[in-house]
Protein backbone atom coordinates (compact mmCIF):
# COMPACT_ATOMS: atom_id res chain seq x y z
CA UNK A 1 0.00 0.00 0.00
CA UNK A 2 1.21 3.45 -0.99
CA UNK A 3 2.82 5.72 1.90
CA UNK A 4 1.26 9.42 0.14
CA UNK A 5 -1.24 10.56 2.16
CA UNK A 6 -2.72 11.93 -1.09
CA UNK A 7 -3.02 8.52 -2.72
CA UNK A 8 -4.90 7.47 0.50
CA UNK A 9 -6.89 10.03 1.28
CA UNK A 10 -10.43 8.73 0.03
CA UNK A 11 -11.28 12.13 -1.01
CA UNK A 12 -9.01 12.09 -3.68
CA UNK A 13 -9.91 9.32 -5.56
CA UNK A 14 -8.88 8.71 -9.20
CA UNK A 15 -11.12 10.65 -10.51
CA UNK A 16 -11.36 13.82 -8.72
CA UNK A 17 -7.13 14.13 -8.84
CA UNK A 18 -7.67 13.80 -12.63
CA UNK A 19 -10.52 16.44 -12.81
CA UNK A 20 -7.76 18.65 -10.75
CA UNK A 21 -5.04 17.98 -12.60
CA UNK A 22 -6.65 18.53 -16.06
CA UNK A 23 -7.67 22.01 -15.14
CA UNK A 24 -5.63 23.31 -11.93
CA UNK A 25 -6.69 27.03 -13.16
CA UNK A 26 -10.31 26.28 -11.48
CA UNK A 27 -9.19 25.94 -8.44
CA UNK A 28 -7.13 29.16 -8.54
CA UNK A 29 -9.93 31.25 -9.46
CA UNK A 30 -12.12 29.74 -6.66
CA UNK A 31 -11.60 32.38 -3.75
CA UNK A 32 -13.10 30.18 -1.06
CA UNK A 33 -11.07 27.02 -1.76
CA UNK A 34 -7.63 29.21 -1.79
CA UNK A 35 -8.85 30.54 1.66
CA UNK A 36 -9.31 27.18 2.76
CA UNK A 37 -6.17 25.54 1.31
CA UNK A 38 -4.52 28.39 3.05
CA UNK A 39 -5.34 28.44 6.18
CA UNK A 40 -4.58 24.16 6.56
CA UNK A 41 -1.23 25.26 5.22
CA UNK A 42 -0.98 27.77 7.92
CA UNK A 43 -1.70 24.92 10.32
CA UNK A 44 0.55 22.51 9.37
CA UNK A 45 3.25 25.14 10.14
CA UNK A 46 1.92 26.36 13.41
CA UNK A 47 1.51 29.16 15.15
CA UNK A 48 4.69 30.74 15.62
CA UNK A 49 5.57 30.71 11.81
CA UNK A 50 4.62 33.92 10.32
CA UNK A 51 3.00 32.98 6.44
CA UNK A 52 4.01 36.27 4.67
CA UNK A 53 2.91 34.66 1.27
CA UNK A 54 -0.63 34.46 3.35
CA UNK A 55 -0.42 37.57 4.38
CA UNK A 56 0.01 39.18 1.26
CA UNK A 57 -3.28 36.99 -0.24
CA UNK A 58 -5.14 38.23 2.75
CA UNK A 59 -4.44 41.92 1.84
CA UNK A 60 -5.06 41.29 -2.15
CA UNK A 61 -7.96 39.59 -1.49
CA UNK A 62 -9.17 42.48 0.83
CA UNK A 63 -8.46 45.16 -2.13
CA UNK A 64 -9.62 43.08 -4.64
CA UNK A 65 -13.00 43.16 -2.85
CA UNK A 66 -12.84 47.22 -2.18
CA UNK A 67 -12.34 47.73 -5.86
CA UNK A 68 -15.23 45.25 -6.75
CA UNK A 69 -17.11 47.65 -4.34
CA UNK A 70 -16.09 50.90 -5.98
CA UNK A 71 -16.41 49.44 -9.32
CA UNK A 72 -20.42 48.41 -8.35
CA UNK A 73 -20.92 51.98 -6.81
CA UNK A 74 -19.58 53.53 -10.01
CA UNK A 75 -21.36 51.31 -12.31
CA UNK A 76 -24.58 51.95 -10.09
CA UNK A 77 -23.97 55.59 -9.30
CA UNK A 78 -23.74 56.02 -13.59
CA UNK A 79 -27.26 54.11 -13.97
CA UNK A 80 -28.92 56.79 -11.00
CA UNK A 81 -27.24 59.30 -13.30
CA UNK A 82 -28.83 58.54 -16.63
CA UNK A 83 -32.24 58.01 -15.00
CA UNK A 84 -32.14 61.37 -13.75
CA UNK A 85 -31.00 63.11 -16.52
CA UNK A 86 -33.97 61.21 -18.53
CA UNK A 87 -36.39 62.79 -15.89
CA UNK A 88 -35.01 66.15 -16.56
CA UNK A 89 -35.29 66.33 -19.89
CA UNK A 90 -38.62 64.29 -20.31
CA UNK A 91 -40.02 67.39 -17.67
CA UNK A 92 -38.56 70.17 -19.52
CA UNK A 93 -40.16 68.75 -22.74
CA UNK A 94 -43.69 68.30 -20.71
CA UNK A 95 -43.00 72.40 -20.02
CA UNK A 96 -42.19 72.77 -23.20
CA UNK A 97 -45.79 71.93 -24.29
CA UNK A 98 -47.32 74.63 -22.75
CA UNK A 99 -49.18 77.34 -25.12
CA UNK A 100 -50.64 79.14 -22.15
CA UNK A 101 -49.27 80.17 -18.66
CA UNK A 102 -51.91 78.90 -16.37
CA UNK A 103 -51.71 75.09 -18.03
CA UNK A 104 -47.90 75.75 -17.83
CA UNK A 105 -48.19 76.34 -13.63
CA UNK A 106 -50.85 73.38 -13.49
CA UNK A 107 -48.31 71.03 -15.44
CA UNK A 108 -45.91 71.87 -12.33
CA UNK A 109 -48.20 70.13 -9.95
CA UNK A 110 -49.22 67.73 -12.25
CA UNK A 111 -47.55 65.85 -14.89
CA UNK A 112 -43.94 67.75 -14.16
CA UNK A 113 -44.11 66.94 -10.59
CA UNK A 114 -45.31 62.95 -11.33
CA UNK A 115 -42.10 62.38 -14.28
CA UNK A 116 -39.90 63.97 -11.19
CA UNK A 117 -41.36 61.77 -8.43
CA UNK A 118 -41.52 64.81 -6.26
CA UNK A 119 -44.84 65.54 -3.41
CA UNK A 120 -45.32 69.08 -3.98
CA UNK A 121 -44.02 71.75 -6.36
CA UNK A 122 -44.10 75.68 -5.08
CA UNK A 123 -43.92 78.25 -7.30
CA UNK A 124 -42.28 82.02 -5.08
CA UNK A 125 -42.48 85.07 -7.18
CA UNK A 126 -40.97 88.50 -5.16
CA UNK A 127 -43.54 91.59 -5.90
CA UNK A 128 -42.79 95.20 -4.61
CA UNK A 129 -46.59 95.52 -4.33
CA UNK A 130 -49.27 93.51 -3.07
CA UNK A 131 -50.38 91.43 -6.77
CA UNK A 132 -54.79 91.31 -7.33
CA UNK A 133 -54.09 89.12 -10.35
CA UNK A 134 -57.06 86.40 -10.56
CA UNK A 135 -54.06 84.28 -11.74
CA UNK A 136 -52.58 84.13 -8.13
CA UNK A 137 -55.70 83.16 -6.04
CA UNK A 138 -56.42 80.44 -9.05
CA UNK A 139 -53.10 78.93 -8.54
CA UNK A 140 -52.19 79.66 -4.90
CA UNK A 141 -51.77 75.89 -4.22
CA UNK A 142 -48.94 76.21 -6.82
CA UNK A 143 -48.04 79.75 -7.24
CA UNK A 144 -47.88 82.66 -4.56
CA UNK A 145 -46.37 86.31 -4.30
CA UNK A 146 -43.88 86.78 -1.50
CA UNK A 147 -42.33 90.35 -0.47
CA UNK A 148 -39.20 91.11 -1.92
CA UNK A 149 -35.96 89.72 -0.09
CA UNK A 150 -38.28 86.39 1.02
CA UNK A 151 -36.55 84.31 -1.05
CA UNK A 152 -33.26 84.76 -0.07
CA UNK A 153 -34.27 84.99 3.50
CA UNK A 154 -35.58 81.69 3.15
CA UNK A 155 -32.84 79.96 1.36
CA UNK A 156 -30.45 81.07 3.92
CA UNK A 157 -32.82 80.99 6.96
CA UNK A 158 -31.83 84.95 7.33
CA UNK A 159 -27.83 84.47 7.62
CA UNK A 160 -25.49 86.19 6.06
CA UNK A 161 -24.31 83.48 3.83
CA UNK A 162 -24.23 83.16 0.40
CA UNK A 163 -27.15 81.90 -1.47
CA UNK A 164 -26.35 79.22 -4.39
CA UNK A 165 -28.81 78.83 -6.66
CA UNK A 166 -29.91 75.54 -5.71
CA UNK A 167 -30.18 74.11 -2.23
CA UNK A 168 -30.75 70.59 -1.22
CA UNK A 169 -31.86 70.09 2.67
CA UNK A 170 -34.07 68.35 5.18
CA UNK A 171 -37.16 70.35 6.45
CA UNK A 172 -39.25 70.11 9.61
CA UNK A 173 -43.09 69.28 8.97
CA UNK A 174 -43.82 72.39 11.75
CA UNK A 175 -43.09 74.73 8.67
CA UNK A 176 -46.15 75.77 6.72
CA UNK A 177 -44.49 78.88 5.03
CA UNK A 178 -43.77 77.31 1.50
CA UNK A 179 -46.08 74.03 1.47
CA UNK A 180 -49.00 75.01 3.81
CA UNK A 181 -51.60 72.39 4.60
CA UNK A 182 -48.78 69.79 2.98
CA UNK A 183 -45.89 70.92 5.69
CA UNK A 184 -46.95 68.10 7.78
CA UNK A 185 -45.49 65.36 4.97
CA UNK A 186 -42.72 67.16 3.79
CA UNK A 187 -39.59 66.31 5.15
CA UNK A 188 -36.87 67.32 2.31
CA UNK A 189 -36.84 70.17 -0.24
CA UNK A 190 -34.91 71.69 -3.13
CA UNK A 191 -34.83 75.46 -3.35
CA UNK A 192 -34.37 76.91 -6.84
CA UNK A 193 -33.66 80.59 -6.97
CA UNK A 194 -34.92 81.97 -10.32
CA UNK A 195 -33.58 85.21 -12.06
CA UNK A 196 -36.54 86.25 -14.05
CA UNK A 197 -34.69 88.95 -15.81
CA UNK A 198 -33.07 92.48 -15.68
CA UNK A 199 -35.77 94.41 -13.65
CA UNK A 200 -37.82 91.80 -12.12
CA UNK A 201 -37.58 90.72 -8.64
CA UNK A 202 -36.07 87.27 -8.18
CA UNK A 203 -38.32 84.09 -7.87
CA UNK A 204 -37.99 80.62 -6.70
CA UNK A 205 -39.19 76.97 -7.47
CA UNK A 206 -39.24 74.57 -4.76
CA UNK A 207 -39.91 71.04 -4.87
CA UNK A 208 -40.79 69.04 -2.10
CA UNK A 209 -40.56 65.37 -0.85
CA UNK A 210 -41.90 63.02 1.84
CA UNK A 211 -38.53 61.17 1.93
CA UNK A 212 -36.24 62.89 3.80
CA UNK A 213 -33.29 61.18 2.07
CA UNK A 214 -34.74 62.48 -1.66
CA UNK A 215 -32.87 65.91 -1.67
CA UNK A 216 -29.58 66.17 0.88
CA UNK A 217 -26.58 68.57 0.68
CA UNK A 218 -24.33 65.47 -0.08
CA UNK A 219 -26.20 65.05 -3.62
CA UNK A 220 -25.41 66.70 -6.75
CA UNK A 221 -26.75 69.74 -7.93
CA UNK A 222 -25.78 70.00 -12.15
CA UNK A 223 -29.26 68.45 -12.75
CA UNK A 224 -31.32 70.79 -10.95
CA UNK A 225 -29.13 73.26 -11.83
CA UNK A 226 -29.90 73.07 -15.72
CA UNK A 227 -33.79 72.53 -14.82
CA UNK A 228 -33.84 75.59 -13.08
CA UNK A 229 -31.99 77.22 -15.80
CA UNK A 230 -34.54 76.08 -18.46
CA UNK A 231 -37.24 77.00 -16.19
CA UNK A 232 -36.30 80.74 -15.27
CA UNK A 233 -35.82 80.94 -19.02
CA UNK A 234 -39.21 80.06 -19.81
CA UNK A 235 -40.44 82.07 -17.20
CA UNK A 236 -39.11 84.83 -18.60
CA UNK A 237 -40.43 84.42 -21.57
CA UNK A 238 -44.27 83.94 -20.30
CA UNK A 239 -43.63 87.17 -17.71
CA UNK A 240 -42.39 89.34 -20.73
Amino acid sequence: MSSDPLLNNPILTDDVRSRIMSDPAALLEDKDIMRALVAANEKTMGGNIVDLRGIAMERLEARLDRLEDTHRNVIAAAYENLAGTNQINRAILRMMDATQFEPFLRDLRGEVSDILRVDAVRLVLESAVPDADPVVSRLGDVLSVAVPGFVRDYITHGRAAPSLQVTLRQVSPDDTTIFGDKAGFIHSEACMQLNLGEGRLPGMLIFGAEDPHQFTPQQGTDLLTFFAGVFERLMRRWLS
